[in-house]
């Protein structure tokens, strides 16, 4: 007996929490307003665009002060991707079935708003007229008839007339879309008037088009014709169809979130198009322009090509040699780098620091350093020139000469001793040139033209770029040349940049007071006139030299 007692109780429960399960916890209701909830029943069928979506729930009846009583429908939809109702959500009471059976058929809304409070107001609702009550009265005679619509309506619709119309009006579908139909007439009075006068002049084309009109009739025909013989396809085609919409669903929800993404994208693009719709205007020209240098180039790759087709061997003997290329470059990376590193200067230059690049160069030398060996190698160049050149105030002498006889080659500071030294000397003078002033050709300032030389040598010029003869002072430049005849100073780049941000006013400001014998004053002078200070030390040191040089 214990047994069979607690297999019913195992039995009980499966059926409970089976029957718990079935409920959806995620279920959304909504509360709907009615004039008159005649035929609907609780568990009945709750239709959202004409699909089963839910079922009815509950019924009550409310009133508010100076209102007719209304019917709230209490609505449950069970089923996903049918909630969501917009403030604009419309509801109506539609027959079922001919034995007085009926649903509740919605339509959610397209506005950005929610519905509030989920609950459709009695403005968007609208009751029926049921059937069966219509078909029962149309059983009676016609006196009958009569008699019981006045009655009924005088008895409950005594002194609410306004209320008969406004409930007629909701009841019967056809009188609000009448109304509304009659008021976008009004609205579009001149619409229609503009539409039945161009529509003369249509019917006067299609009178003169007539043939190509038969012609579109009979081939809507056929089409039509063809159409109906596939009718089995497309009864299978709309039967896919809602199977279809399900799993385009999720797609959509996608390229809903797609959409949302883009649109900072879009923005963007919006404010960049009159940019764009410039560039792609003025790039037209260019194109055009560059066909040539294209046409080139084609020709160039096609020459490029034979090119490479015909250095396969020289590829294949570069790529023989590339396998010993990492052995060898390696050994030469750490020589260079090792040849070009100031930390290995084998003694302290003070010729280095001077001619070493200013901080925060990696190569700069603060305190004491030597040169690299790179630079010791292209000073070897650098100072052998010097040593063989001679400069001064009046030319640049090379001091070296090649001379194939030996006799020549020495040279004597000291005057000739005897006669073979004199034939030796006069002959390796010739070596020197053969306009020799003084020996082989006369010296121009001597003689009785020298005194007449020397005067002109000493006049200075009338004007600035004056033809002078030999001797003479140089005129100066033309006004925009640079003078040669004096040193062409080249400022470090900071220097240089301190000097351009200095105005004329603050640098006669600065040559015209006592200047400071330190960088620290003048650094502080700079600061009393208004002027930038120097970014480091060594540029306020060659900014004082800058400003105490002749």
């Amino acid at each position: 007996m214990l047994v069979v007692l607690s297999v019913l109780g195992v039995c009980a429960g499966a059926f409970v929490l089976a029957g718990a399960s079935d409920k959806r916890s995620d279920a959304t209701t909504y509360r709907i307003m009615f004039d008159n909830a005649f035929g609907l029943t609780k568990g009945g069928d709750f239709r959202v665009g004409g699909v089963n979506a839910g079922q009815t729930t509950d019924f009550e009846v409310t009133k508010q002060p100076g209102e007719s009583p209304k019917a709230v429908v209490t609505a449950e939809v069970t089923k996903p991707g049918f909630d969501g109702f917009r403030d604009n959500a419309s509801c109506e009471i539609r027959p079922q079935s001919l034995i007085g059976e009926y649903y509740v058929d919605c339509q959610p809304g397209s506005s950005d708003k929610p519905l509030p409070n989920d609950t459709v107001t009695v403005e968007h609702t609208t009751s029926t007229i049921p059937t069966d009550i219509v078909n029962d009265i149309m059983r009676r005679p016609y006196r009958e008839r009569f008699r019981l619509l006045i009655t009924e309506l005088g008895t409950g619709l005594a002194g609410r007339p306004d209320d008969l119309q406004e409930v007629l009006r909701r009841a019967h579908p056809g009188l609000r879309e009448t109304s509304r139909v009659l008021k976008i007439l009004g609205d579009q009075n001149q619409v229609i008037k503009s539409f039945i006068t161009d529509s003369d002049t249509v019917v006067n084309e299609l009178e003169k088009n007539k043939r190509d009109v038969v012609r579109w009739v009979r081939e809507a025909g056929d089409t039509a014709e063809i159409s109906a013989t596939r009718r089995a396809e497309l009864r299978a085609q709309f039967q896919r169809f809602p199977q279809f919409l399900d799993e385009l669903r999720p797609t959509m929800a996608r390229l809903g979130e797609l959409a949302d993404e883009q649109t900072p994208l879009l923005a963007d693009l919006q404010r960049a198009a009159p940019d764009l719709d410039t560039f792609f205007t003025r790039i037209g020209p260019f194109s055009e322009a560059s066909r040539p240098a294209v046409r080139s180039l084609g020709k160039m790759g096609k020459v490029g090509t034979s090119a490479f087709k015909a250095g396969k061997e020289e590829v294949a003997e570069l790529r023989r040699l590339a396998v010993n290329a990492p052995p060898f470059a390696k050994p030469l990376r750490q020589f260079l780098q090792t040849i070009d590193d100031r930390k290995r200067a084998i003694e302290n230059d003070p010729r280095a620091k001077e001619t070493a690049p200013p901080a925060p160069d990696p190569t700069a030398i603060p305190n004491q350093g030597g040169f690299t060996g790179m630079e010791a190698l292209w000073n070897y160049f650098f100072w052998q020139t010097l040593s063989i050149n001679m400069l001064d105030d009046d030319a640049h002498i090379l001091r070296a000469s090649l001379s194939a006889e030996p006799d020549c080659i020495e040279w004597r500071n000291e005057p000739p001793k005897n006669a073979a030294e004199v034939e030796m000397f006069e002959r390796c003078n010739s070596y020197l040139g053969p306009n020799q002033p003084g020996i082989f050709s006369p010296d121009p300032i001597a003689g009785p033209n020298a005194a007449n030389l020397r005067a002109q040598s000493g006049k200075p010029a009338s004007r600035p770029g004056e033809q002078r003869g030999e001797g003479q002072p140089e005129a100066g430049p033309l006004p925009g040349q640079v003078d040669l005849s004096k040193p062409q100073i080249v400022l470090p780049p900071d220097l240089q940049r301190l000097l351009d941000s200095l105005s004329q006013r603050q640098l006669r400001r600065l040559r015209r007071g006592d200047l400071p014998a330190s960088p620290d004053a003048l650094r502080q002078e700079l600061e009393t006139i208004g002027a930038p200070a120097p970014p480091d030390e060594q540029t306020t040191g060659q900014l004082l030299d800058y400003l105490l040089a002749p």
